[in-house]
């Protein structure tokens, strides 16, 4: 009986399945190799990015540390190497209460140091003398204090004049030059550097008190002698050391800050994970420009505890807050504008609650459109366009805000405040058109397209 099961070549039974088997094999083969593979490349990506990462961090630390220098170094620009700015920013003080009555003290201890009591009895008659002095011995004191208060009248009386404030911008001028070039004073100037202090001659103040003096019927004030008094601006130890160290950071005033930024955007560049990167940045960029508020805040403790008991502190206290008030401006405006770039990076990732906060905007928007719609708005062709060109003009807008934050003198943290609010505002109005009705499409297909 004829055998009807199938042979193989070789004359032997082939097995249904086995070639099957073969290329289960083969396929198993097949992935063990791409297995390995792939854990080769990635045994050999790790490295590079823990190279990558650490080389990112270091950039950011270093643009970090930089930061906060190079907001010293811009502000040290502006104010030493900027007469006009310097004055600008001292002249208000000629009106600040503390330095009109630190000055009209001075003034008037100078005042009384050359006038003798005994003096006043020059314009009365010999016969009265002698009652009149002794008068004067039972007083004593109380018209000592008479005197005093009248001449710290006359003295206040200059110093809130006008007068005062030309005297006070003039000296300030002669002190920037003297600060700028060599902190030495010359003789036969206003300013002078002596015991590591900045200090404005008060004798023209002490000219138009004597004068005052005069005129109100004390004429034994024109015997006064010519008078130098000093008034101290600005008081530092080993002031030599502190002018090399502002020079420095005048030359780096412009660099520095640049440096600061390119190495924290060269840090996110390189780094595996940019958005969270560039989130973490501007945190510690925000961060390190609140410690550099801190220590302006501690310094000034530290400045005014350590001046002589003859400076008046409050009025040391208002110069030292003026001349560094446009330094505390710049850092709150670089906290401020670190915390809406890590807020707007955050905003536009992938995590569930920027996303859902991106959701929630969305459908506030698509509310406001549907009920634009049924009172019968319509943009015509506006909508369509927007939509399609709707990357493009964001890009446009970020571009615009980021131009305007550049150009704008001395931009506040009010003024980042209002230009992130103005964007958006614009961000919305965009999103608003780029899906109306007009194109034809739903809210759904418009977002994916």
């Amino acid at each position: 009986m004829p055998d009807n099961g199938a042979t193989g070549p070789d004359g032997g039974a082939e097995h249904p399945g086995a070639p099957g088997a073969d290329d289960a094999r083969a396929g198993v083969e097949q992935l063990r190799t791409r297995v390995a593979a792939l854990e080769a490349d990635l045994a050999s990506r790790v490295p590079r990015h823990r190279w990558r990462s650490f080389l990112a961090a270091l950039l950011i630390v270093i643009g970090c540390v930089f930061a906060p220098l190079g907001a010293v170094a811009a502000w040290t620009a502006d104010e030493v190497g900027n007469t006009n700015r310097y004055v600008d920013t001292v002249a208000p003080l000629a009106s600040d209460p503390d330095i009109q009555a630190a000055a009209a003290n001075r003034v008037t201890n100078a005042v009384m140091e050359h006038i003798d009591l005994a003096t006043l009895l020059e314009g009365a008659s010999p016969a009265d003398r002698p009652l009149l002095q002794k008068a004067l011995g039972k007083l004593g004191g109380a018209l000592e204090n008479a005197v005093r208060s009248f001449v710290h009248d006359k003295a206040q009386d200059i110093v809130a004049s006008d007068t005062f404030k030309k005297i006070w911008i003039d000296a300030n001028r002669r002190i920037h030059a003297a600060v700028d070039k060599a902190l030495t004073g010359s003789a036969d100037s206003a300013v002078k550097i002596n015991n590591d202090s900045v200090t404005v001659d008060l004798g023209p103040v002490v000219d138009q008190v004597k004068q005052r003096l005069v005129d109100e019927g004390m004429t034994v004030a024109a015997k006064i002698p010519e008078v130098h008094t000093d008034f101290t601006v600005l008081r530092a130890d080993n002031i030599g050391k502190v002018k090399t160290a502002f020079q420095v950071l005048e030359v780096a005033g412009f660099w520095l800050p640049v440096i600061a930024v390119v190495l924290i955007a060269a840090g996110v560049l390189l780094s595996v994970h940019r958005r969270r990167t560039l989130v973490i940045s501007a945190l510690a960029f925000a961060f390190a420009m609140l410690i550099l508020g801190l220590v302006l805040s501690v310094f000034r403790v530290v400045y005014l505890n350590a001046l002589p008991d003859n400076v008046s502190q409050p009025a040391a206290g208002a110069v030292y807050d003026t001349l560094t008030r446009y330094l505390r401006t710049t850092v709150r405006m670089t906290v401020v504008l670190g915390v809406v770039i890590a807020l707007a990076a955050w905003l536009t990732g992938h995590g569930r609650r920027a996303t859902f906060v991106r959701q929630s905007w969305n459908a506030g928007i698509g509310a406001v459109r549907s009920t634009a719609g049924r009172a019968g708005l319509r943009t015509g062709p506006v909508g369509p366009f927007v939509h399609r060109y709707r990357a493009w003009i964001t890009w446009v807008l970020v571009a615009a805000a980021v131009l305007t934050y550049l150009l704008w003198s001395y931009p506040t943290g009010w003024v980042v405040v209002g230009i992130a609010l103005v964007l958006l505002i614009a961000l919305a109005v965009v999103e608003f058109l780029a899906e109306d009705e007009a194109e034809g499409s739903t809210p759904e297909t418009a977002r994916h397209a």
